[in-house]
C-alpha cells in the first residue's frame, strides 16, 4: 500500500534559484566527482523524477543503484543531500504564502478591527514575555561548517537578487556561489568526535552573535515605527544549553560556568564593537550645536584629553562609556576585549548604569533639530540590546531530573541529623519537613561532611548560579525545571537546594516575606502528569510562602512538554492532554491571583510538537497566554528558523504576534461549540491513545520490530549531541528518549509519532459532519490536522516496507497494522477536510514535500542496502560512513524530522 503518487512536477521546481543552484551544483558534481559520477547521478535523478510524475514503477531507480560500487554510494548520497540543502536555501529565500497576522503590523490592524486599541496592545506588551529557547537537543545532522557555506550562498544570492554581478570584494556573484558549493562538496560532512558541551555552547553563540544581536534590536526599531511609540522589551531569547543537566551527565558547574562567560565575553564584545563605530559617526562639533549638560559632563569625566576632540564632546562621552564597558569585559570575562581602550574606566556595576549613559547621549542627540537624532539609528538599537540582552546575552535555565533532587535532598537531611530516612516519608511528611527546613535559616551543608559525588555536583551547581548571580545579575538565571514533577514535594526540594547557596531565603522575623532569586518550575511530560497537573499547581499555589514568592514576582511558570506525551500516548493525545491540561491550569491560577507563564517544549518533528509556531500559539486554549510564554528552539529547527538574519526576523515576528493576537483575540466559539468540541475530542483521543498503546506498547515484540526496522542503532553512532540517547542501558521503548523515537520513524518514512492512533479514532467517530465543522472553525483542530497533513505527506508505506524487509518474519504483522493504520488516517483526514488528495488546500507545502521526494527515495534504498550489509557483518568502514551519510542526507531533505 502506498502514499498518494504525484502525477505532475511541483510547480517550486520552476523556482529559478532551485533551477541555478541545481545547475551550479551538477557542474561541481563533474568537476570535482568525475563525469562517471555526474552521468550516474543524473541518471538515478531523471529516473525517480519521472516515477514520481506517474511515470515509470521504480526499477530502473533500484538497477541504477545497484551498480554504484560504495565509493560512489557515498559521493552519490553527498551530492542529493547537497541538493536537498540548496533545495531548502531557495525555498527560505522565495518563502510561503505569509500567514495573515504573522507580523506585528498586521496583527495590530486584526486587534483594531476587533475594536482593541494601542492602549490595551501596549497595556499587554508592558508585562509580556515572548521567549525562544535554544537547547542543544541532538537533531542537528549538519556540522556547523556546511551550515556557515550554506549561508554565505543565501547572502550572495542576495547580491544576485540586487542585481549585482560582482560582490565587495571584486569576486564575480555567479562565480562566488560556484566557488562556494564546490567548497560545500569538499567538506567533510560528519563529525569524527562527539559534540562536548563546550561545542554546544559555541555553535549556540555563533547563532546569538551573528542573528539574534543584530536582528532583535532591528525589529524592535520595526516594531516601534508600527506602534507610534517606544515598543516594550518583551521578546528576549533564552538558552539551555550548559544548564540542561537532565539525564546528561557533561553537565556540570564547570559547563554552566563556561557557558555563561563565554555568553557575557559575547554581548560585551558586540558592545565594544558598537561604541566604537558609534565613536567614529558621532562627529558633531560643540561649535554646530549646543551641548547638553549631561554629555559634557561625560566628556569631562572621559580622561579623553586628546586635542583633536577637544570640541567633539560625544565622541569624548563614548570613549569613557567605551572604557567603561572595556573594564567591564575584564571584570566579567577575565579576558581584555579585542579591541581594548586606550583609556582607564571603571567598570559599569549593572547594565542599568550603562544603558543610564547611553540614554544621555541619546537625550543629548535628542535636544536639536526636533530629535531626528535621538534614540534612533545605532545607538537606538544598542539601548535596545542592553534592554534585551544585559551583561548575560541570553537567560539560561538549569534543569534536573526530580530523582536526582529526591536522592540529593535525602543525602543533606541525614548527614545534618534532621531525617536519617526522607525517601520512605509520604507525601504530607516531605511536604511539612521541608517547609520548616525552607523557613529556617540555618544551612544544612557541612564542609565537614564527605558527600556522594552527585550530591556534590548539584551543590556545585546551585553555587555556582549563586556566583552567576552575583557577576552577571539576576537575568543571568531566572529558572530551575524540574523534569518528571509528580509532586509538591518535588519543586520544594529544589528551593531547598537554592536556599543552600542563598538562592532561596525565608522571611526573617520582622515578618519579611521570602524570595526567591530562581523560580522552581514542573515540567509536566507524561498524559499522566498533564492530567495531574492542575492539582498539583493548586496545592503549590495554596502555601503561603509559595502564593506571596509568586506574587512578588508577578506569575508563575509550568513547563508541558510534547515529545515525552506523545511517545507516551499517540500524537492526537498529547496534543489534546496539553490543551486540557494548559486549560485546566488557568483557573488555578486566576483563583490564587497569580500570573501563569507557560513554558511549550517542542521540538522540529510534528510528533514532538513541531510545525507552524504561529498557528500553534494562536491555537492555545483563551486565557492561558497572557502575553506570556516561552518555547523550545531544538536542533534542526534553529538552523532552519535562525541561521539567517532574514529568516530569524519572520520568526521572531510570528511568534511575537501570535502571541498578541492568541492574548488579545475575542473568543471565536460559543460555549455550546466548545462543549461539543470538547467532548468529540474527548472521545478522539480516547480511542486514538487506545490504538498508539496497543501498538507500542501492547506487545514486548513491538520494541524489537522497532529496533529491526529503523535505524536506531546507526542512529546512536551519529555525533550530533553530548547527551545519551537513552536514559538508561534498557532496550525498553519507556526509557528511549522522545528525540531518537521520532527521528528513527522518519528515517524509514513511517513518521508514526504524529498519526498513528488517529485514523482508527476518525474511523470509529459516528458525526464526521461535526469533525469538518471542528476543522473549519477550532483552530486547535485545524492546527492538529495540518500538522498530521504534513508528516502524512512526507511518510510513504511503499519505502517504509522495504524497511520491513530487514525485520523478522514473525514481527511482519506489525508492519501490517501501520499500514492499516496510515490508510485509515489518510482517508479520514481527506474525508474531515474536503480533500480529494493531501495538501490540496496548501499548495506551497506540498509543492515544497514534492520536489524533494525523487530525492528522498533513492537515499532510502541506499539506506536499507546498506544497513543489510551493516547488520550481516560486512565490517567495511565505507559502509558505516555510507549509512551515517543518508541518515544526514534524508534528514536534511526532510526537514523537521527531529
Amino acid at each position: 500500500m502506498a502514499s498518494q503518487s504525484p502525477t505532475s512536477l511541483p510547480p517550486i521546481a520552476n523556482n529559478p534559484d532551485v533551477r541555478f543552484l541545481g545547475t551550479l551544483l551538477g557542474d561541481v558534481i563533474r568537476d570535482y566527482g568525475g563525469t562517471a559520477l555526474f552521468e550516474a547521478t543524473e541518471t538515478i535523478r531523471s529516473a525517480s523524477v519521472e516515477r514520481h510524475r506517474g511515470r515509470g514503477d521504480g526499477s530502473t531507480v533500484d538497477l541504477q543503484l545497484e551498480k554504484l560500487d560504495l565509493d560512489e554510494t557515498i559521493d552519490f548520497v553527498r551530492g542529493f543531500m547537497l541538493f536537498s540543502m540548496l533545495a531548502n536555501l531557495a525555498e527560505d529565500r522565495q518563502g510561503f504564502a505569509a500567514e495573515d497576522g504573522a507580523d506585528l503590523a498586521s496583527a495590530l490592524d486584526r486587534l483594531a478591527a476587533e475594536g482593541i486599541d494601542r492602549d490595551a496592545v501596549i497595556a499587554l506588551l508592558d508585562r509580556a514575555l515572548v521567549a525562544p529557547v535554544l537547547t542543544a537537543h541532538p537533531t542537528e545532522v549538519r556540522r556547523k561548517s556546511m551550515i556557515d557555506h550554506r549561508n554565505r550562498i543565501a547572502t550572495l544570492m542576495a547580491c544576485r537578487d540586487a542585481g549585482r554581478t560582482e560582490t565587495d570584494d571584486g569576486d564575480a556573484v555567479d562565480e562566488a556561489i560556484r566557488r562556494q558549493i564546490a567548497l560545500l562538496w569538499q567538506t567533510r560532512v560528519l563529525r569524527q568526535e562527539r559534540l562536548g558541551v563546550a561545542d554546544e555552547v559555541e555553535t549556540a553563540l555563533s547563532y546569538f552573535n551573528d542573528v539574534f544581536l543584530p536582528t532583535i534590536p532591528a525589529l524592535y526599531q520595526r516594531w516601534d515605527r508600527a506602534l507610534g511609540r517606544r515598543c516594550p522589551s518583551f521578546l528576549r531569547p533564552g538558552s539551555w544549553i550548559g544548564g540542561d543537566r537532565d539525564g546528561n551527565p557533561h553537565v556540570d558547574a564547570a559547563s554552566l560556568t563556561f557557558a555563561l562567560s563565554r555568553s557575557a565575553e559575547a554581548v560585551l564584545t558586540h558592545y565594544c564593537d558598537t561604541l566604537h563605530a558609534l565613536g567614529a559617526e558621532l562627529s558633531i562639533s560643540s561649535a554646530r550645536v549646543r551641548v547638553d549638560e549631561g554629555v559634557e559632563a561625560l566628556a569631562e569625566a572621559s580622561g579623553d584629553d586628546a586635542a583633536s576632540r577637544r570640541d567633539e564632546p560625544f565622541r569624548r562621552a563614548i570613549s569613557g562609556i567605551y572604557a567603561r564597558i572595556a573594564a567591564t569585559h575584564q571584570a566579567l570575562t577575565g579576558k581584555a576585549p579585542p579591541r581594548p581602550g586606550r583609556l582607564h574606566g571603571e567598570p559599569y556595576a549593572d547594565p542599568q548604569a550603562f544603558r543610564a549613559d547611553l540614554v544621555t547621549i541619546a537625550k543629548g542627540l535628542a535636544a536639536g533639530g526636533g530629535g531626528t537624532l535621538g534614540s534612533s539609528g545605532a545607538l537606538g538599537r544598542l539601548i535596545r540590546a542592553v534592554d534585551v540582552f544585559g551583561f548575560h546575552l541570553a537567560t539560561l535555565d538549569l534543569r534536573q531530573n526530580s530523582a536526582v533532587h529526591e536522592r540529593a535532598v535525602a543525602e543533606l537531611l541525614a548527614a545534618a541529623g534532621v531525617e536519617a530516612d526522607y525517601a520512605a516519608l509520604d507525601e504530607e511528611a516531605r511536604i511539612a519537613l521541608l517547609r520548616r527546613e525552607l523557613a529556617n535559616a540555618r544551612p544544612l551543608v557541612s564542609r565537614f561532611h564527605d558527600y556522594t559525588p552527585e550530591t556534590a555536583s548539584e551543590l556545585a551547581i546551585v553555587d555556582a548560579a549563586a556566583a552567576a548571580h552575583v557577576r552577571y545579575g539576576p537575568a543571568a538565571i531566572r529558572v530551575y525545571i524540574v523534569s518528571m514533577a509528580k509532586s509538591v514535594s518535588d519543586l520544594l526540594e529544589v528551593n531547598l537546594l537554592l536556599k543552600e547557596a542563598g538562592l532561596y531565603r525565608p522571611g526573617q522575623a520582622s515578618g519579611d516575606a521570602p524570595h526567591a532569586a530562581i523560580m522552581a518550575v514542573p515540567l509536566f511530560e507524561t498524559i499522566e502528569d498533564l492530567d495531574a497537573a492542575p492539582a498539583i499547581m493548586e496545592r503549590w499555589l495554596a502555601l503561603p510562602e509559595v502564593a506571596a514568592i509568586a506574587r512578588a514576582r508577578g506569575h508563575q511558570e509550568v513547563m508541558i512538554g510534547y515529545s515525552d506525551s506523545n511517545k507516551d500516548g499517540g500524537y492526537l493525545t498529547s496534543t489534546w492532554g496539553l490543551s486540557k491540561g494548559s486549560t485546566a491550569l488557568a483557573p488555578v491560577f486566576e483563583a490564587a491571583g497569580v500570573g501563569m507563564q507557560l513554558f511549550h517544549g517542542r521540538g522540529g518533528a510534528v510528533g514532538r510538537g513541531g510545525g507552524s509556531a504561529f498557528a500553534a500559539i494562536r491555537a492555545q486554549p483563551p486565557g492561558t497566554v497572557q502575553g506570556r510564554i516561552r518555547i523550545t528552539e531544538q536542533g534542526e529547527v534553529i538552523a532552519a528558523k535562525y541561521g539567517t538574519r532574514e529568516s530569524a526576523a519572520t520568526n521572531l515576528e510570528a511568534i511575537s504576534s501570535a502571541a498578541l493576537l492568541a492574548s488579545l483575540e475575542p473568543v471565536r466559539l460559543s460555549n455550546a461549540e466548545n462543549a461539543a468540541f470538547a467532548a468529540a475530542m474527548d472521545a478522539l483521543s480516547t480511542d486514538a491513545f487506545a490504538a498508539y498503546r496497543d501498538l507500542v506498547y501492547g506487545d514486548d515484540r513491538f520494541r524489537t520490530f522497532f529496533r529491526q526496522m529503523t535505524p536506531i542503532a546507526e542512529i546512536a553512532n551519529l555525533k550530533i549531541g553530548s547527551r545519551p540517547a537513552s536514559r538508561t542501558k534498557s532496550d525498553r521503548i519507556e526509557d528511549l528518549r522522545a528525540i531518537p523515537w521520532v527521528f528513527s520513524w522518519a528515517q524509514a518514512r513511517v513518521m508514526l509519532p504524529g498519526w498513528y492512533g488517529v485514523g482508527q479514532a476518525i474511523d470509529r467517530f459516528a458525526d464526521k459532519g461535526l469533525l469538518a465543522e471542528m476543522a473549519e472553525g477550532w483552530p486547535l483542530f485545524a492546527a492538529t490536522l495540518a500538522n498530521m497533513e504534513m508528516v502524512l505527506a512526507k511518510s510513504d508505506m511503499a519505502i517504509a516496507a522495504r524497511y520491513a524487509g530487514l525485520v523478522d518474519a514473525e514481527l511482519h504483522p506489525f508492519f501490517d497494522r501501520i499500514q492499516t493504520g496510515w490508510q485509515q488516517t489518510h482517508d479520514g483526514l481527506l474525508g474531515i477536510t474536503g480533500q480529494s488528495r493531501l495538501l490540496e488546500k496548501h499548495p506551497a507545502l506540498d509543492a515544497s514535500i514534492r520536489l524533494r521526494l525523487p530525492y528522498i527515495e533513492p537515499l532510502n534504498l541506499l539506506q536499507i542496502e546498506l544497513m543489510k550489509r551493516h547488520r550481516a557483518g560486512d565490517s567495511d568502514a565505507r559502509i558505516g560512513e555510507g549509512i551515517l551519510l543518508s541518515i544526514n542526507a534524508i534528514a536534511t531533505a526532510l526537514r523537521n524530522s527531529g
